[in-house]
C-alpha cells in the first residue's frame, strides 16, 4: 500500500492525466475474455490488485504479488494527499445523492480536502461530463462507474482531461465512504473472506461471483500449460 501511494503521489506530479485502474478477480476474467478490455487495463500508469483472487493467480502463474492493495483503501489513503497538496477531487459516478454522502465523509477523514465537483453516473452526454470535470479545475478525479464502463471512459477522455493528473476506477467505492454499502468486517478482509460477505449481503451477485473460481482455474490451466 505505501508504495502504491507513493506511486500515486507522483503521478499527481506528472504532465499528462495518469490512469489507475483497479482489476479484482472478476475483471482480470473478463480481461482475459476480452482482448480490447484487457489492452485498456495494461496501458494504465497504474494497476492495483484489488482482490484476494488476482493475489492469488499470480502465484499460482509464479509471478507473485506482494499484497492485495483494494482499490477503496488506496483512495482513503490518497484522500489525505489531496489535502495536503491542495488537490481538488472529482467525485464521478453512483446514484444522485450518494457523491454528496461520500464527499461528506471523505472530508472527515481528510480534513482540509477539497471537493470540487460531483456528478452521478446516471448521464448520457459524456462530452458534458468533460465540460463540467474541465471546468471544477480537478486535478484528482474518482470514476466509480463499474467496469469496463469506466475504463473506456478514462481513455476516451484522457486528452480531453486538461486539469486532471490522476483518475482512478473504483467501482463502488463511492457507496462504500458514503456508507450505503457496509464492508466486511476487519477480520474477513484479513482472512480474503470479503468476497464471501458481499455474497451474503447481496446474493444476486453469485452469478458475477462465479467469475472468481472461472479466473483460478484459468490460472491454473495457464501454469500447466506453462
Amino acid at each position: 500500500m505505501d508504495e502504491a501511494v507513493a506511486l500515486g503521489k507522483g503521478l499527481l506530479l506528472g504532465e499528462k492525466p495518469a490512469v489507475v485502474v483497479t482489476p479484482n478477480a472478476e475483471i482480470a476474467y473478463e480481461a482475459m475474455r476480452d482482448p480490447a478490455f484487457r489492452d485498456l487495463l495494461n496501458r494504465a500508469d497504474l494497476i492495483l490488485p484489488d482482490g484476494a483472487g488476482v493475489v492469488l493467480g499470480a502465484k499460482i502463474l509464479k509471478t507473485p504479488l506482494k499484497q492485495k492493495v483494494a482499490g477503496i483503501d488506496w483512495a482513503a489513503n490518497m484522500l489525505r494527499v489531496f489535502a495536503e497538496t491542495g488537490t481538488p477531487l472529482f467525485l464521478l459516478g453512483s446514484k444522485p445523492g450518494i457523491g454528496e454522502l461520500a464527499a461528506e465523509q471523505m472530508k472527515l477523514r481528510a480534513p482540509g480536502l477539497i471537493v470540487c465537483g460531483i456528478r452521478d453516473g446516471y448521464f448520457k452526454d459524456e462530452a458534458d461530463v468533460v465540460e463540467q470535470i474541465n471546468d471544477s479545475g480537478a486535478k484528482a478525479l474518482f470514476v466509480c462507474l463499474g467496469a469496463p464502463k469506466q475504463e473506456h471512459f478514462m481513455f476516451n477522455h484522457q486528452a480531453e482531461l486538461t486539469s486532471v493528473r490522476v483518475m482512478a476506477g473504483l467501482g463502488g467505492s463511492l457507496d462504500g465512504f458514503a456508507g450505503t454499502v457496509k464492508r466486511a468486517p476487519g477480520w474477513m478482509i484479513k482472512l480474503n473472506l470479503e468476497w464471501l460477505y458481499r455474497l451474503i449481503k447481496e446474493p444476486k451477485r453469485f452469478g458475477r461471483m462465479l467469475r472468481l473460481p472461472k479466473f483460478i482455474f484459468a490460472a491454473l490451466r495457464q501454469r500447466l500449460k506453462g
